[in-house]
């Protein structure tokens, strides 16, 4: 179960980056309030996943899931720059995830 909240966690930390763009600095109530929200859910969940999972995989995979989305997010809905330097950084953020995931004992 925990491997099922740190995902969601870091799903919802995907949601909350984009909205927090989308909110202007906070300007903008529907996204503010969304980022907020789907803010502390993440928070609560990766809580709820670290007390089984091992804090530097949680934080990894968590934060991993997050960089990638929201990379994803960028180029696919914002239309941010896809350069061969960017791939590749991603890249390595996933093999990073998939190593750690692969080393935890859990």
């Amino acid at each position: 179960m925990a491997w099922i909240f740190l995902f969601a966690a870091g799903i919802l930390e995907i949601v909350w980056a984009y909205s927090m763009k989308r909110s202007d600095g906070f300007t903008l109530p529907t996204p503010t309030v969304i980022t907020i929200v789907t803010m502390i859910a993440s928070f609560a969940l990766l809580s709820v996943a670290m007390k089984t999972l091992p804090l530097g995989t949680a934080y990894t995979i968590w934060t991993g899931i997050g960089a990638v989305g929201a990379f994803v997010v960028g180029i696919t809905v914002l239309g941010e720059a896809v350069t061969p330097a960017r791939i590749i950084a991603a890249l390595l953020i996933v093999s990073g995830i998939v190593l750690m995931k692969l080393a935890s004992p859990h």
